[in-house]
């Protein structure tokens, strides 16, 4: 018998990702109540390190369009607001979480793509229409206890 536990949603959650309406504004908000911003956040997205989960701020409308929904709707008609994510350690334990998932009565929303940031991402809902996504991310490190390591501050493997 298997020591290692089957590919799937089995450590911490990576990130939680906030789809807002004006990302300046929410940057400076988060900004003002003391979360410092992560270098690796770009225009198009900020990154705040949570001690090993990251905490992002992405335009709600592209959060949507990242996820293959349509923007400006409800979660159970396709808009996404928020979107809870596991980062994996290879591209291929994408397609066995999504197999999971199928499984377990979840519903994919998007197949396993390249997004412009590089590495592979899909998503899914539960069967509430929660979405998460699953990600492999070149630019992040995953340690032995599950904690996610944004861009070039990630530590060696523990």
């Amino acid at each position: 018998m298997s020591t290692n536990p089957p590919v799937g949603l089995r450590h911490n959650i990576s990130f939680i990702t906030l789809g807002v309406r004006d990302l300046a504004a929410s940057r400076l908000f988060y900004a003002t109540i003391g979360l410092e911003e992560h270098p690796s956040s770009n225009d198009h997205v900020a990154f705040f390190d949570m001690s090993g989960q990251v905490f992002a701020l992405f335009q709600r409308d592209a959060l949507a369009e990242d996820a293959t929904l349509a923007p400006g709707l409800d979660p159970d008609d396709g808009r996404i607001t928020f979107a809870l994510a596991q980062n994996v350690r290879e591209q291929s334990d994408i397609a066995a979480v999504l197999q999971r998932v199928r499984e377990a009565g979840g519903r994919v929303l998007r197949e396993p793509s390249a997004p412009p940031w590089g590495g592979i991402r899909a998503y899914f809902a539960d069967p509430d229409g929660f979405a998460w996504e699953v990600a492999w991310n070149p630019h992040t490190r995953i340690d032995d206890a599950g904690r996610v390591h944004l861009g070039g501050d990630a530590p060696a493997v523990d």
